[in-house]
Order: structure tokens, then sequence, then C-alpha cells
């Protein structure tokens, strides 16, 4: 699949939360953790979504390759879906969030350290940036944003924190002391240009863009609405965003120190990997430090 492709799907991925996975059902592969001797390939099976993820997990299929291990990539279009099949067994390993989400899967699931179906991260691979795009505005900043201006921003808790400590970083509000990624709307404490926030689903904001004076977007939704042109300031790399936020590769806690799974995280950690994110994606997906 081209780069065009695997954009438009992915911006379908986000419109098709509520429908069925489009993996077919997978069983987990029994076998020693390394290549085997007879020189076949250990399988490993990791569930993704499409961009970037899946997109970055293939460029790791002939580094795994080498070192005896085949990579075999399933694509989800409901995302909801890949932990649970990576906690029961269907999958080896997952890439597609970050570990607040991952901490809330096992939370909402009620699984604690030692719990068959607990998840872990295995390691940080890159950081999706959340950006401020405009395409009247050439700098958004509080001199340049007009009064009354409408700002979309995704509407679930945890973006719509980052992208109001974006705005204060921006100079365009101001938010409460110690309101952090806990912050909404109502820790606004100054609003000098009386600027109007409108929520959406983190999958819409980019096709508010035209309809508002900026628009904040996650990358990877940026890069499948193709309105990277547009981006004006970006989440600084060193933000409490940007350390939090890191998306990562997850495991059964079982699995963690696995020589597959350190394999597949040294690959996907490397500078060859690194420079393909860096000149597939620009500023909208970032390696992890």
């Amino acid at each position: 699949m081209n780069k065009l492709a695997k954009l438009a799907a992915a911006a379908l991925l986000a419109a098709g939360l509520a429908g069925c996975s489009s993996a077919s059902d997978t069983q987990k592969t029994d076998g020693a953790d390394a290549p085997k001797e007879d020189g076949t390939l250990e399988v490993l099976k990791v569930g993704a979504t499409t961009a970037p993820h899946a997109m970055i997990l293939e460029q790791a299929i002939e580094p795994m390759k080498e070192a005896g291990y085949d990579l075999q990539i399933t694509e989800f279009s409901d995302y909801p879906n890949i932990n649970p099949s990576t906690s029961d067994g269907s999958l080896d390993a997952n890439y597609f969030q970050h570990q607040p989400y991952l901490d809330g899967y096992n939370e909402d699931n009620g699984y604690k350290e030692g719990d068959d179906g607990y998840l872990v991260s295995a390691g940080a691979i890159h950081y999706e940036p959340l950006g401020a795009y405009a395409q009247e505005i050439e700098e958004v900043n509080l001199d340049n944003i007009p009064e009354n201006a409408k700002i979309a921003v995704p509407n679930d808790a945890t973006n719509e924190a980052r992208a109001l400590l974006l705005l204060q970083d921006l100079g365009i509000l101001t938010l409460k002391d110690g309101a952090g990624l806990n912050a909404t709307k109502a820790d606004i404490k100054d609003n000098p240009k009386n600027v109007e926030i409108i929520e959406s689903a983190a999958d819409q904001t980019a096709n508010q863009l035209p309809d508002v004076d900026v628009a904040v977007v996650n990358g990877n939704y940026a890069l499948a609405a193709n309105i990277t042109d547009y981006l004006r300031a970006n989440e600084a790399s060193d933000s409490e965003a940007a350390k939090t936020y890191q998306n990562v590769v997850a495991v059964k806690e079982a699995n963690k120190d696995k020589d597959s799974i350190k394999k597949l995280v040294e690959i996907l950690k490397s500078d060859d990997i690194k420079k393909y994110i860096e000149d597939e994606f620009g500023v909208s997906v970032v390696p992890a430090a």
C-alpha cells in the first residue's frame, strides 16, 4: 500500500471507531523465544493502527527477519480491540497507544501487576505532537489572533488539556495554576481576545480547519487530512505532554523481557527507523529520545 492510500485509510480509521475490527482472528503461536535452530523464523504478531504505526512497523520487517523473526503486522480499524487481543494472547504485542491510555486500559479492566492480561510498555518509540494549524494566520500568537477567534480543540480529556496548554504556551490564553494535563475549558483564567473554544472529536478537528481560525490537531490526524502545510506551531519537545504521551510497544508483563520483544524495540529505536520517521512524517511524528 502506498503512502497516500495508507493515509486515506487512517482517516477512515478515525471515523470507524464504532465498527468492527478489520483484523481477522489470530491465535498466538507457541514456541521458543528465539530463532529456531533449523533456521525457520519465530513468528511475532503485532497489532497496530495504520498511520503512522503500521507504516513504521513495516520498516522493521526485514531487520527482524535478519534477526530470525517473522514480524507479522495486523492492522486494526477499531483500536479499542487491540489491547484485549494482546491480553488474550492473540497478539504478542501492539503499537498504537501512549502510556496514559495503556494505564487506563489496565485500570478499566481490573488488571493489576502479576495478572495474566496486565499490559506494560516494552519501550517508547515515537511522539505525535499536537499542533496548531491555520489557513489565514501565518503565526499563531496573541498579536495575530483576531478578537472572538474560533479555535477548534479535541474534546477528549487527554487531548483537550494538551490543546489548552499549547494555546497557553502560544500566549493566547492563561490557565489556572496547577491545571496541567487535567485542564478543561473551565480552567481558562485569562482570555484577552475572547477566543471561542470549539470542542469536537479529535479525529474531526482537522476537518474544521476551513471554518475556524485555528485548529489544534493530533499529528496522525493532520497527516491523514493532509493539512501539514498549515502547521504554525507544535508542542515543545521538552513539554510535559511530550514526555507523557510517547507511543509505546505494549506487551503482556510476562513477555516484556523476551528476546523477540527486546529485538523489536531495539530495531524500532534504531537510527535507520528514526531517520525514516523524520523523513516520512516530518514534525508530525517525532522519534522518542
